[in-house]
């Protein structure tokens, strides 16, 4: 029996873990990175073991490290969660090594799938349907476009789409890079990339006497850079017959690899057409909607298999309709740049939220930027995808940049309403998706709440004053407001202000009352959805930068230069120069003009944070 379990892994998935665990009464193990060390995860568990460190390859990709733990802390079984050693077939056979039980399938069924290329090699001697991979020397014109992708790991990491021969030798390099910082493994391979396809995957849990069950089907076509954004299932508007072609080719593949615990077989489909794509040997991130519309706890199903239980009678049936929604810190308007930084607030009631982070935590840069999954359960799609953009929408998030409003205008959108989405929906919505107006009115709330607070008297002065001006910052750019103080109140021009408090102010616009919500965090204000930074009165000159300065979009670390680039060089317009590193993933800094490289600050391995002068182009 598993009586102590350790979670190989941080965040919001250890956490999904330790929830089970102690439901079950079973004692709990984190271990945590430098980074990490006041992290939700390591504050929840009944003990907690140090990795030194900070970087994953430093910590939690340290099998070695993470048994020793696990010996030390007196636990007696190991679960991976998802991600780093969790498809690991050598870290499997170390915990089993140890004579500790391994909340996975046998290390044989892991090495089977964990190379893509290998598993495409089984699953079409299975029989099941594929898209066989490319020769990458061999690419010509007539295979574009191609999708680069990496052997190992997964999570949209080493995988580039090209629809250029030019760009091939690039990507290939640049998507080796991403997978060997991600996974310690930069093997990547070719394969043909099928426009408007869908992504489709079934859940199976096997136990070691020979069952497998499927639990229906789950949709993960809305991706950002090949990682899911928002999942659901059942997997709405199959054709006639798809849905019983993934279970067999699920299940057939499950068995081909004697597996055993949950795992998830992920397809490609296309109208009739279906190809494997790959067998993740782990829960994933989106088994919520699963759980939500089956019934069930995929977490004790895996630890009830782990400890050799067989799976009695059959499978429970769906009922109803999930929708998961993963809230990112990043800025999708700023080619999904990741934020960091403190979360102040997090709250979106009424559904279920899968979060590593509690108010008050920080947003770092060393892991993935996401912040929670939020998940909305109806007995209907309609009424699952309506509930879920309502909560987030009514969600109070204050801290970084998030992709919050993104994820409420494509619950929204049509495509995605009438079930016509697929995986190139982000590629052809993006702009319109991320070009909002500002709500012209947020600052002048600010600046009301704040002259409120400000003043002695709850916000009347007796004597009128001079117009009262205060400046902010916003993702639209700069606002100027003024108001007054007069024997009548707070007043400002166009609007009737009906109340004004430090966290509530009332406006009556064109004849409708509105209500803006106020929380100020330093010099950071949060007016309904609305975050404005508070700007001095005047400008500081110190902060203007020369023309042609390339500056770090976020936190990170400088991966790697372009061959030759010395100061001096010629550049033209868009050619990549830097590569940032940032939450596992690379972003390219472009030359933003054809010029001569006049400055080059950065370094290789050197940690910049947001605004740092890179480089400059004039």
């Amino acid at each position: 029996m598993i009586s102590s379990v350790l979670v190989a892994n941080r965040g919001e998935i250890a956490c999904r873990v330790f929830r089970t665990c102690h439901e079950l009464d079973i004692r709990t193990v984190a271990v945590y990175s430098d980074a990490d060390e006041n992290a939700l995860h390591a504050r929840v568990a009944d003990t907690a073991v140090r990795l030194p460190g900070a970087t994953p390859t430093e910590t939690y990709l340290r099998g070695e490290l993470i048994v020793k733990a696990a010996l030390t802390a007196g636990a007696n079984a190991v679960h991976p969660g998802y991600g780093f050693l969790s498809e690991n077939a050598d870290f499997a056979r170390a915990v089993l090594d140890a004579g500790l039980v391994w909340i996975g399938p046998p290390p044989e069924a892991i090495e089977a799938m964990a190379s893509k290329t290998r598993a495409k090699e089984l699953m079409a001697a299975a029989g099941v349907p594929l898209l066989a991979p490319l020769d990458p020397g061999a690419v010509t014109e007539a295979d574009l476009p191609v999708l680069v992708k990496a052997a190992s790991g997964g999570g949209g990491r080493g995988m580039r789409i090209v629809r250029e021969l030019a760009d091939l030798e690039g990507e290939l390099k640049a998507a080796s890079a991403e997978a060997q910082s991600a996974f310690g493994d930069g093997t990547v391979f070719v394969e043909p990339y099928v426009e408007r396809g869908r992504h489709v995957e079934v859940q199976i849990v096997a136990d070691t006497h020979g069952t497998v069950w499927a639990y229906g089907t789950r949709d993960c076509s809305l991706q950002r850079r090949h990682q899911k954004v928002i999942e659901e299932a059942p997997a709405p508007a199959l054709a006639p017959g798809v849905e019983q072609r993934l279970h067999s080719a699920a299940t057939a593949a499950a068995r081909t690899i004697t597996y055993a615990g949950a795992g998830t077989v992920e397809f490609l489909v296309s109208g009739d057409d279906v190809h494997f794509l790959e067998m993740n040997t782990r829960l994933q991130v989106e088994h919520p909607v699963t759980e939500a519309v089956f019934g069930v706890d995929l977490v004790a199903l895996q630890l009830s298999v782990a400890e050799g239980a067989r799976l009695e009678g059959d499978p429970p049936g769906p009922s109803g309709h999930a929708v998961e929604a993963r809230l990112y810190a990043e800025d999708p308007a700023q080619n999904w740049a990741p934020q960091t930084g403190t979360l102040h607030r997090l709250s979106v009631p009424g559904i279920r939220l899968d979060t590593g982070y509690e108010d008050g935590d920080t947003i770092g840069v060393h892991y993935d930027a996401m912040l929670a999954k939020a998940v909305a359960y109806a007995p209907t799609r309609a009424e699952a995808v309506r509930r879920l953009a309502g909560a987030l929408e009514r969600a109070t998030i204050h801290g970084p940049v998030t992709n919050r409003d993104l994820l409420v205008r494509s619950l929204r959108h049509e495509e995605f309403t009438t079930a016509r989405m697929d995986t190139a929906f982000y590629e052809r919505h993006l702009a319109d998706l991320t070009t909002t107006a500002p709500d012209p009115y947020a600052p002048l709330a600010a600046a009301l709440a704040d002259a409120h607070g400000r003043s002695r008297f709850g916000g009347w002065r007796n004597l009128p004053s001079q117009p009262q001006t205060k400046r902010y910052a916003s993702a639209h750019g700069e606002h100027e407001v003024h108001y007054r103080h007069t024997r009548e109140g707070l007043t400002a021009d166009g609007v009737r202000v009906l109340s004004a408090a430090a966290d509530l102010v009332v406006l009556e616009i064109d004849g409708v009352r509105r209500k803006f919500d106020v929380t100020r965090h330093g010099d950071r204000v949060y007016v309904n959805t609305t975050a404005l930074t508070v700007l001095p009165r005047f400008p500081d000159p110190a902060a203007q930068q020369q023309p042609g300065s390339l500056l770090a979009p976020m936190p990170g670390t400088v991966a790697r230069i372009a061959d030759g680039l010395t100061t001096g060089s010629t550049v033209q317009a868009g050619d990549p120069l830097i590569w940032l590193e940032a939450m596992k993933m690379e972003h390219k800094i472009t030359a933003p003009t054809t010029g001569t490289l006049t400055a080059l600050h950065a370094v290789p391995g050197q940690q910049v944070e947001v605004g740092a002068l890179l480089a400059v182009v004039l």
